[in-house]
């Protein structure tokens, strides 16, 4: 009697909280909780279960396996069949089928090309007329940059050939001078 009056967890709880549905909460209940129930103690319905569950199991696998072999089977007729098609018209499908392959590829490739080029005048147009399309500020950076660096080659170049120019004569007159003594 004081077994029955004892309060559980699962009845605080609450009758929905349980991990199993239906019949088999039933049978968790009435086996005494979840240690009989995993251990396979109980009626026969647990054993009926387990049967009926691996009659399942064997009839879906048997079809699956039936599929696959007609699948197989009907491979191996489909190849036996055009082999001999594919091996007669091979001159005039491969051709075919390399020429088909090149145009698609040229329609694609001439798409994507087209797009490109109409993305790129949309944005150069963008940015002659000042509007400020994204990546403009990194262009114009980098033209500043670039900019900078040509005036500072050409600096360099006209001081080192002004001083090339100066050098050279120095040169000559002092080799003029050595050779004559």
């Amino acid at each position: 009697m004081a077994d029955t009056a004892r309060t559980t967890h699962h009845d605080i709880i609450g009758r929905d909280q349980y991990p199993l549905i239906g019949r088999d909460r039933d049978q968790y209940q009435m086996m005494g909780g979840r240690d009989q129930y995993r251990m396979g103690r109980g009626s026969d319905y647990s054993k009926s279960r387990q049967i009926a569950k691996a009659a399942t199991a064997v009839t879906a696998g048997g079809s699956l396996l039936v599929l696959s072999s007609l699948t197989l089977v009907g491979t191996v007729i489909a190849l036996t069949v055009a082999t001999p098609l594919l091996v007669i018209f091979s001159p005039i499908l491969v051709p075919a089928l390399i020429t088909v392959a090149l145009l698609i590829t040229g329609f694609l490739s001439s798409g994507g090309f087209g797009i490109a080029a109409i993305t790129v005048f949309s944005w150069i147009y963008k940015y002659a007329t000042g509007e400020h399309p994204q990546g403009s500020d990194r262009l114009d950076s980098a033209r500043m940059k670039l900019g900078s660096k040509a005036q500072d080659l050409k600096d360099r170049a006209q001081y080192y050939g002004q001083q090339h120019t100066g050098g050279e004569h120095d040169r000559d007159r002092t080799r003029g001078t050595q050779h004559t003594t």
